[in-house]
Order: structure tokens, then C-alpha cells, then sequence
């Protein structure tokens, strides 16, 4: 179906899941992570997760959304950006893949992902962009799915402007 790049909250997404760049033990963490075990109700969230006992670098695992307007939380951590000689952009790509093919598994018709280790993992936002651009797409080139990547920074936004106008526009 497509792939939409928009400036929003993903806590507010109307999409079937929502991604989480999560951490491997599956804790509240901060940025997107805290505001989804916010918006979604902590203790909930965190029991939901501790049972499912943690998540490898580029795995995923799902989570009901709980007060979420999403029904599931896809959760995926992302690798820590070491300079990018150390395997990170086939772990990030392996973290939207696996999202992808999670919710494909289980029926889900719609997806919206943040921009997974661009924040306090330091990958540096154009590479993840592009990461995360064209593993969507090639997922999509035969899969039937609305995906959303949203992103809440004004500056990222704006280079996904720059650098995927066609991809940009409104929910």
C-alpha cells in the first residue's frame, strides 16, 4: 500500500500498532519510549513486557497498546550507534524488517514507526532516515500495509522534506 512520513506524536497514531524503539530489556526508557509507556499506562505496559523477558538488538516483539488508540505496541530495540563500523545499519535495518514481518504474521493492516535510534542511541538521523526509508519500501513492494514513519523533531522532519518529499504529507 504506502509508506507516509509525517511530523506527529506516535502516542496519538489511529494505526493497529505502533512502534516502540525499545531498549533489550524492554524497560521504560526515555524520549519515545518513556511517552509510550506513559500514554499506554506504565505498569501495564511494564508488566506486559517484563513477562515477555527482554529483546535482542533488531528482534521484535509485540505488546498489547493498552490506553494506546493503537491496539499493539511492536517493540524493537535498536542498536547504539558506535560509528558505524560495527554492524549498526544491518541491525537497524533487521529492526524495521522484523517489525514489518511481526505485524505481517499477525494481520495487521497498519504500522507507524518512529525514527528508531536516532535519538539517545546517536544515530545520526539522515543515515537512519535512509535505513528506515528503504527497508519500508522493500517490505511494501509486495506487502499490503499502510506504514507511517512519524517523526516528532522538527529539524528531522524537515531533511525528510529535503530528502523524501514524496514520502511527506499528512496522515
Amino acid at each position: 500500500m504506502s509508506l507516509r512520513i509525517i511530523r506527529d506524536d506516535i502516542t496519538g497514531m489511529k494505526t493497529e500498532a505502533i512502534v516502540n524503539a525499545a531498549n533489550r530489556q524492554l524497560l521504560a526508557g526515555g524520549g519515545v519510549c518513556g511517552a509510550i509507556f506513559q500514554r499506554a499506562g506504565h505498569e501495564k505496559l511494564s508488566r506486559a513486557c517484563r513477562e515477555l523477558g527482554g529483546c535482542e538488538t533488531g528482534e521484535a516483539v509485540m505488546t498489547p497498546g493498552f490506553n494506546l488508540p493503537a491496539s499493539y505496541v511492536i517493540h524493537t530495540p535498536g542498536p547504539v550507534w558506535q560509528g558505524g563500523g560495527q554492524g549498526e545499519a544491518a541491525l537497524l535495518k533487521a529492526c524495521y524488517e522484523n517489525a514489518l514481518s511481526l505485524a505481517k504474521e499477525k494481520g495487521l493492516k497498519s504500522l507507524a514507526f518512529p525514527l528508531i535510534s536516532s535519538g539517545i542511541y546517536g544515530y545520526p538521523p539522515e543515515q537512519a532516515l535512509d535505513v528506515a526509508v528503504g527497508a519500508i519500501e522493500a517490505f511494501l513492494k509486495d506487502q499490503e500495509m499502510d506504514v507511517w514513519l512519524v517523526l516528532f523533531d522538527q529539524s528531522i522532519f524537515q531533511l525528510a522534506l529535503e530528502t523524501y518529499p514524496a514520502l511527506c504529507g499528512q496522515k
